[in-house]
């Protein structure tokens, strides 16, 4: 007999498993991204043949290799198997950390960041977490490893400037070369083995799906704001710890901005996200997190001369950062259809990648040739450009990603299986792929009579 999928029950052990061991991986790695951003700058300026424009490739140069290889690196998952693609991308980051770790030049950690981007593990990971839980339950561990990458970046910012006054930049990089060994050993120890792997629409770039996603001009809009919005980050991050410095602050105490910086605009955006999701005024809020990004870096290149008017105006960006990197990837996921939702995701997270490389390296440039106030308006030009874009956005649509199962279920019943779906109340969109055998819904949790769905899947998929 099929064990009966039940949409409203719990991850099984196994699942859990899975989910949280593989989210450690991922905050791992990012970790050892985000531990040297906030003190990188200041490491570099004493480094040989350093410029300012160098500072900043150095920051997001991660993000350009990232977005070069993270596509192939998905699309080999798929051939060479999830767990040694991991592996290799764990091994070219520890790598990479050794070579930066190493260095005595610009150049040397330069080449050291490059190569830690290019050990894109991201794609991997969704595709080998999609193999290891049932559909029922693939939105939730997803969104999990997405809540794994918020938290590492707040304890990245606030631990990087602590850690390098203990054991210097250099120690970060040997610690960050440390973590991706860590890593290695969850993924190899610690995750299960997939009973087997198969592609995953939901959580995978399918490459016949790439420009469907090109098309839609409301994905584009989307991609356009995760560029943005980690190119000002990388950009802010070139300049903000030597203002902080040049304000009279020790580096090894930058800590005692970022935490409670960055703790506070945590708590401020908890009531927006209810109003966004909750009271469904999703759009209106978008755009006041983008005007407020706009106003800290137009106030952050007025008033940055002083620790004050740095604190106030960088706790507004972090408020309108973390809101607009809260709701993306939610907007992300109600605007594609369900089965394209993986490569839309493909997309966007090489925006996020290129927007950082990008930013670092314009960042950099800016601030030598204009100072500080040159940087601060060049993110405030973006996130102006980015409002504009964002006013003509349709509202989105409140529906969620559910998925089923229809292993063992005949083409005639699986059709009749469909039609009954669009019958409940709730369920505003059905996508069949019988050949994967999984139906993909749009439902809108607040009308969805989850006991009449679940009656249905009881009824036609029980052997």
């Amino acid at each position: 007999m099929t064990k009966v999928q039940d949409i409203t029950s719990p991850m099984t052990a196994s699942e859990k498993r899975a989910t949280w061991s593989l989210a450690s991986i991922y905050a791992l790695r990012m970790l050892g991204l985000f531990l040297i951003m906030p003190v990188l700058s200041l490491f570099a300026e004493q480094l040989e043949g350093s410029t300012p424009s160098l500072i900043g490739w150095a920051i997001g140069i991660y993000g350009l290799s990232q977005a070069i290889v993270q596509i192939p690196f998905g699309l080999m998952s798929d051939r060479w198997g999830r767990k040694r693609l991991i592996i290799i991308g764990l091994l070219l980051f520890f790598i990479g950390s050794v070579v930066a770790a190493l260095s005595t030049t610009i150049y040397g950690v330069l080449l050291g960041r490059a190569i830690q981007g290019s050990g894109a593990i991201a794609a991997p990971i969704m595709a080998l977490v999609a193999d290891l839980t049932q559909e029922v339950h693939r939105t939730k561990a997803m969104a999990l490893i997405g809540l794994s990458i918020g938290v590492s970046f707040g304890v990245a910012i606030t631990a990087g400037p602590v850690i390098a006054g203990l054991v210097g930049v250099h120690g970060i990089f040997w610690l960050i070369a440390g973590l991706s060994l860590l890593a290695i050993g969850v993924i190899r120890y610690v995750v299960p083995n997939p009973q087997q792997s198969k592609k995953h629409r939901d959580a995978e770039l399918v490459s016949g799906d790439f420009f469907k996603i090109l098309k839609n001009r409301e994905l584009l809009r989307l991609d356009y704001g995760i560029f943005v919005l980690h190119a000002m980050l990388t950009a802010s991050f070139v300049v903000v710890p030597l203002l902080m410095r040049d304000a009279g602050l020790l580096p090894a105490l930058h800590w005692q901005v970022y935490l409670p910086v960055f703790v506070v605009s945590m708590g401020a955006i908890i009531p927006f996200i209810i109003l966004a999701e909750k009271k469904r005024q999703m759009k209106p809020v978008f755009l006041g997190a983008i005007s407020a990004l706009v106003l800290a870096d137009l106030g952050l290149m007025q008033f940055h001369g002083s620790l004050a008017g740095i604190i106030g105006f960088l706790w507004l960006f972090f408020t309108g950062f973390n809101l607009l990197e809260a709701t993306l990837p939610s907007l992300i996921s109600k605007t594609a259809p369900g089965d394209v939702r993986g490569t839309a995701m493909g997309v966007y997270s090489t925006c996020q990648f290129l927007g950082a490389g990008v930013g670092g390296g314009i960042g950099g440039w800016c601030y030598g040739e204009y100072g500080a106030a040159g940087v601060f308006l060049f993110c405030a030009g973006l996130a102006a450009s980015w409002l504009v874009l964002s006013f003509s956005m349709k509202p989105p649509r409140y529906w969620a990603n559910l998925l089923i199962s229809l292993e063992q279920l005949g083409e005639q019943d699986a059709n009749s299986f469909v039609t009954d779906m669009l019958k409940i109340n709730g369920v505003e969109d059905v996508t069949l792929h019988y050949d994967e055998a999984v139906v993909y819904l749009k439902v809108d949790n607040q009308q969805l009579d989850k006991n009449q769905l679940q009656g249905l899947i009881s009824r036609y998929l029980t052997a």
